[in-house]
């Protein structure tokens, strides 16, 4: 659509009324973000070590504890 003309062809109402939808959402989506970085900020809800919820995970990298020590198995582990 052409800048800073009052009286613009009807044939970019159509698209003209798109890209104001879209820009309100863009800006709503925005404000979305902001409150979710202050509910992280102020100390969310903490993640827990039960990551599949009620299933056993059967990889090794689960055995170990989060955060992993720096060396984390003193002999080879057991891969089945």
């Amino acid at each position: 659509m052409p800048r800073r003309i009052p009286d613009y062809a009807v044939q970019f109402t159509d698209w003209n009324m798109v890209s104001s939808i879209g820009g309100f959402v863009f800006g709503l989506s925005q404000i979305l973000f902001v409150i979710v970085i202050v509910q992280c900020a102020r100390g969310g809800k903490k993640a827990t070590a039960e990551v599949w919820e009620g299933t056993h995970p059967a990889g090794l990298e689960w055995t170990l504890p989060s955060p992993a020590p720096y060396h984390s198995f003193s002999t080879a582990p057991d891969v089945k």
